[in-house]
């Protein structure tokens, strides 16, 4: 079985190959994939060393899944070549996430949707994926009437020039500069590109992408996306109002019980999900549970994740084991 990671010298791709490593995924022969520039760079991996390789290389050799983190005009462009030598191809790009005819996949709430014939898998936003998978369990028992999300995002949302430019800050460096503002020591209610209506492109995918993963266009989602000059993790203030009353111990209970997710909701010892804890976790973190006593059936949580974890790189490797476990590939 080969195995491609397309953009494997990126934040993204590098986090792929250590998820793949501890997660002791199968294969036969793995393929490094990246820009041209990149071509014939060196990578050592579980020991062995690996010559980076071009796309069109990459596509000669047909691997049966190829996991993409190289970005949107990447994917757009040789994501249907590699579907046409009958590869997988796990997209980690916005490009395909709304196209109707591409599945977006968070496995543990939809994945059971993949069929034979989807070649090309769309793999969320990780701000949708962190909300979505903490979101499922209670939208399962009492039903989802709206969503207001706030997040607090890490500067590797951005990649590793945005991580350079904070550094540069901190030390007292002149930065390149990334964002259109300073970001150490500061916030930046920004992140992607403002459209028409006044939100941003982040906030439309949170609401788009969550609407799509549910299957329900009926859920009203509001979203304000904020940068934070942190690293480790994407933090969430989600509020929630439920079709249906809740008791704060069955939400607990079912949060509990939940796949990919962990409760930490002990305020009195100081106990709450942090990026700095959540980083390098594949899990999902929830806390500060509580009713909001200023509407009916709502509740209060705090969600965080690492971004390149759970957020990109697990999810993308736990659609790829998905594929091996049921045999379709």
């Amino acid at each position: 079985m080969k195995l491609a990671v397309v953009g494997a010298t990126g934040l993204v791709g590098t986090e792929i190959l250590e998820v793949l490593a501890e997660h002791n995924f199968p294969y036969d022969e793995l393929l490094l994939v990246a820009s041209e520039r990149s071509v014939g760079k060196q990578i050592e991996y579980k020991g062995k060393k690996h010559t980076v390789i071009g796309l069109a290389e990459a596509v000669a050799a047909k691997p049966e899944i190829a996991i993409f983190s190289a970005g949107g005009s990447t994917s757009l462009e040789w994501a249907p070549k590699f579907a046409e030598v009958d590869t997988f191809v796990i997209d980690n790009s916005s490009a395909w996430r709304m196209d109707p005819s591409k599945k977006l996949v968070v496995p543990e709430i939809n994945a059971k949707e993949i069929t034979a014939t989807d070649k090309i898998i769309a793999n969320p936003n990780c701000s949708t994926i962190q909300m979505v998978l903490a979101l499922e369990p209670l939208r399962q028992r009492y039903g989802i009437k709206r969503i207001v999300v706030s997040t607090y995002q890490s500067v590797t949302g951005t990649g590793k020039a945005a991580v350079d430019q904070m550094m540069a800050e901190r030390e007292g460096r002149t930065p390149e500069m990334v964002y259109p503002h300073k970001i150490d020591m500061n916030v930046l209610p920004h992140i992607d590109v403002f459209q028409p209506n006044g939100y941003t492109k982040e906030e439309m995918k949170m609401i788009n992408e969550t609407k799509k993963i549910f299957s329900d266009d009926t859920i009203q989602v509001t979203s304000t996306t904020v940068r934070i000059p942190t690293m480790g993790g994407h933090s969430e203030a989600v509020n929630v109002e439920f079709k249906e009353d809740f008791d704060l111990t069955e939400v607990r209970s079912l949060l509990e019980s939940a796949p990919g997710v962990i409760v930490q909701d002990d305020p009195a010892n100081f106990i709450y999900p942090m990026p700095i804890t959540a980083h390098k976790k594949d899990e999902v973190f929830v806390g500060r549970l509580r009713r909001d006593e200023s509407q009916a059936n709502t509740l209060n949580m705090w969600i965080v994740a690492d971004n390149l974890r759970k957020g990109a790189a697990t999810n993308a490797v736990q659609i790829a084991e998905y594929l091996l476990e049921n045999k379709l590939v």
